[in-house]
């Protein structure tokens, strides 16, 4: 589909989810700090506390769910344009199995040079496996989407449990030897992908298939008393749920283990109907804009969004350069606070980056469209070329 015939609000919402997406990972490439649940210096200052309390109550676990709901969405999406060009529904399966499975090379070979907590593998891997979902009934989704919410609750109380035992360190992305850690990187994808897949994608991805065929991004003014309830019902739960842990892990309470496992149970689970209710304020904020070519900020932001894959690797780049001991160093300098407003940096440099390119693709999004679509992707666009050349 042509950049200019997108709609406004999924990219939007994808250019502003890297956002909390890049004050998420940063504090990931900190070393030299005993951390808590979500991986926060539990030494950490004032300041340093205060902002990790309001990442872990409004950005960890909250964000990812949202791409993972945006993931369903595009995909549906892409179904929809196939079978309505002419295609059948095996020919189309196998496009969508050729991009998942590039997907989940492209996110190999993001943990095997640069980040250890890569998400591309895991939305790979779902659509892998569940893009028959996308032709069966809302029953079967919704169905399907409930038993994900509970196989959520059973792997993360365990992984509550081994974090309760065996506190966290360093991560890959702080090891000094970059040997070392490209081979803890890769152990580490290995298992944080089906980890990603069984906890924190499936449910949000059913989900997103189901937003899809009601075009609730598409046509958000359509849809607005559905998308209210959604965003204040969303972020009203998270916020809610969240709130355990984050007392947690700033050190403000001290509960018994159990009560702490819980908390981080309570946090997760919550977090995908906070990152629904993310991708709704964002309908809702563009049903409310005047018709018309966006302004500036949002036309960079929506530029950002549909770079969303260019701009995601970048900022693994940004924070390798940066923080890595065998790079920049600042890894073992800054604190959680410093952390973000670095992330925060980098992420507007990506906006700025895919602002200054709008109107063509990303060169990873162009790279998975030729791999996924071979010549014919090509000669679409050798074609929309000569076509701008006579308009």
């Amino acid at each position: 589909m042509p950049l200019t015939h997108r709609a406004l609000a999924p990219d939007l919402a994808r250019g502003l989810m890297l956002l909390l997406i890049a004050v998420a990972h940063a504090h990931m490439y900190l070393s030299g700090h005993q951390t808590g649940f979500r991986g926060y210096a539990l030494d950490g200052g004032l300041v340093d506390r205060l902002v990790a309390g309001l990442q872990i109550l409004l950005v960890d676990g909250r964000a990812l769910p949202m791409f993972a709901a945006l993931f369903g969405y595009g995909l549906a999406q892409l179904a929809n344009r196939q079978l309505a060009a002419g295609k059948s529904w095996p020919e189309t399966r196998r496009v969508l199995r050729r991009r998942s499975l590039w997907l989940l090379a492209f996110g190999f070979c993001h943990a095997l040079l640069l980040f250890f907590g890569d998400i591309l593998g895991a939305y790979g891997l779902v659509g892998l496996v569940l893009i028959g979902f996308v032709r069966r009934q809302d029953r079967a989704l919704l169905w399907a989407a409930g038993v994900g919410l509970a196989l959520h609750v059973v792997i993360l109380a365990a992984f509550g449990l081994l974090t309760v035992s065996a506190p966290k360190g360093d991560t890959p992305a702080a090891m000094a030897d970059p040997i070392e850690a490209l081979v803890m990187r890769l152990i580490g994808w290995s298992g944080m992908t089906p980890t990603y897949f069984a906890v924190s994608v499936v449910s949000a991805f059913l989900l997103g298939i189901w937003a899809a065929r009601r075009r609730l991004l598409e046509e958000p003014a359509a849809h607005r008393p559905l998308l209210s309830r959604v965003a204040i019902v969303g972020v009203g739960v998270a916020v809610v749920g969240g709130l355990p842990l984050m007392l947690v892990d700033t050190r403000v309470w001290a509960p018994s283990m159990a009560v702490s496992v819980a908390a981080y149970v309570l946090h997760s689970l919550t977090g995908i109907v906070g990152g629904l209710g993310y991708a709704a304020i964002v309908g809702l904020a563009v049903s409310r804009m005047r018709h018309g070519a966006p302004g500036p900020v949002v036309a960079a932001l929506a530029a950002c969004g549909q770079w969303s894959l260019t701009c995601y690797l970048l900022q693994s780049v940004i924070f390798v350069a940066v923080f890595a001991p065998y790079a920049g160093g600042l890894g073992a300098k800054a604190g959680d606070a410093a952390a973000s407003g670095i992330a925060v940096a980098a992420w507007l440099t990506t906006v700025v980056l895919a602002a200054a390119f709008r109107g063509r693709r990303g060169p990873a999004e162009t790279a998975l469209r030729r791999l996924t679509y071979g010549s014919q992707a090509r000669t679409r666009g050798d074609r929309r070329t000569a076509e701008a050349l006579k308009g």
